[in-house]
């Protein structure tokens, strides 16, 4: 029998964050997790059980205490409840407990949490489709964009053939606050391990910003657990934290959404006649996009002198 093992850092919160990442990159199986954090295969196993049931607050510390009061709930009182839910089959364990107590209030009546207990004991929970968990706190509220390297915004443009049939669906990042092209490249196709290779790469060369901001399709995204992809992991182990718009509201992405207008009627209306020539095309628009066109929002003046 396997034995747990307590988690080798003092910080035991960022390293089973760091097991949770390992597992969903795909790189990784729980014996593999298991002899890298030096833990034993039930400590990973339980861990990422609970991952997988409730999110990210499944991997914070659990408290010790007995989660039950050593004494059984008396007889008398899970025979009312189960009368009270023949009555009102609907009923959750929180209004059953609510109705009770409005009749009998001389009754100390368990939580509702222990009247959920008893109902699932004597067969009355109707079992629902499992809903996917909470999203990670990288969803929700947009951040505000404070400055140079807070924000960056990620996307594929939409797709167009070049003049020789090539299919062409560019990938575009850029900082938020300056307006600032980091990169524009020309791809055949979304692809995670291509738009990680360019933006790794302007990792290198700009420095790290705190957010990604992108959508929720992928490669940025996922149909998996939580929503994270591949890409998505290899960006918080980078130390940036993705951020996503709502589905079906590209305008909260707006700065970068008007920015492939531009794009779009500068660079590609109509598509240059070679793969190639596009690529082309689209390098001399970053050039002339941060360093010679006058942006409106920046006061008149182009996004290089704003990107510091």
């Amino acid at each position: 029998m396997e034995v747990s093992m307590p988690w080798l850092e003092t910080d035991a919160m960022k390293e089973r964050r760091r097991v949770v990442l390992d597992w969903l990159s795909g790189d990784y199986s729980k014996a593999d997790l298991a002899r890298r954090y030096r833990v034993s295969r039930k400590t990973v196993h339980v861990l990422l059980s609970r991952f997988e049931a409730e999110g990210w607050p499944g991997v914070e510390e659990r408290s010790r205490a007995p989660h039950r009061h050593g004494r059984a709930v008396a007889a008398a009182i899970e025979r009312r409840v189960v009368e009270a839910r023949g009555g009102h089959p609907k009923w959750g364990p929180k209004k059953l407990r609510a109705w009770l107590q409005a009749r009998e209030s001389g009754t100390a009546w368990p939580a509702a949490s222990t009247i959920g207990d008893i109902l699932e004991r004597h067969g009355l929970v109707e079992r629902r489709r499992l809903r996917s968990a909470a999203m990670p706190d990288w969803w929700g509220e947009l951040s505000a964009i404070e400055g140079a390297n807070t924000v960056w915004g990620i996307d594929y443009k939409g797709w167009f053939r070049t003049g020789d049939g090539y299919r062409c669906e560019p990938l575009s990042l850029s900082d938020l606050h300056s307006r600032y092209l980091l990169r524009l490249v020309a791809m055949e196709r979304p692809s995670g391990a291509a738009a990680w290779a360019v933006l790794e790469g302007a990792f290198r060369e700009y420095g790290l910003p705190e957010l990604l901001r992108s959508d929720s399709g992928q490669p940025f995204a996922g149909p998996g657990l939580h929503g994270l992809s591949r890409f998505a992991v290899k960006v918080i182990k980078a130390g940036v934290t993705p951020e996503r718009i709502a589905p079906g509201k590209p305008q909260q992405n707006g700065r970068h959404e008007r920015m492939h207008r531009t794009l779009k009627l500068e660079a590609a209306s109509p598509p240059a006649a070679t793969w190639r020539g596009q690529q082309r095309r689209f390098a001399a628009f970053v050039r002339q996009f941060n360093e010679e066109r006058p942006h409106e929002a920046l006061g008149q003046v182009p996004p290089a002198r704003c990107y510091q």
